[in-house]
């Protein structure tokens, strides 16, 4: 019964993306250009908890 437990979070992540597409009067480029800048804030405040000692280094993802 795996499936059943992610349907929430496929409800989720829709809803999320209609409230995204609306919130850029439905441009898709728009969204996607905020999605992507915001990722990169998110990513820029992980990287400064990390160097602050805020966060675990481990928390960085390091794919190579």
């Amino acid at each position: 019964m795996p499936q059943s437990s992610a349907l929430p979070d496929i409800d989720r992540y829709e809803q999320a993306c209609d409230q995204a597409i609306a919130m850029c009067d439905g441009n898709l480029r728009s969204t996607i250009k905020a999605l992507i800048m915001a990722n990169e804030y998110l990513e820029a405040e992980l990287q400064a908890a990390i160097a602050a000692g805020c966060a675990p280094s481990h928390a960085k993802n390091d794919a190579g």
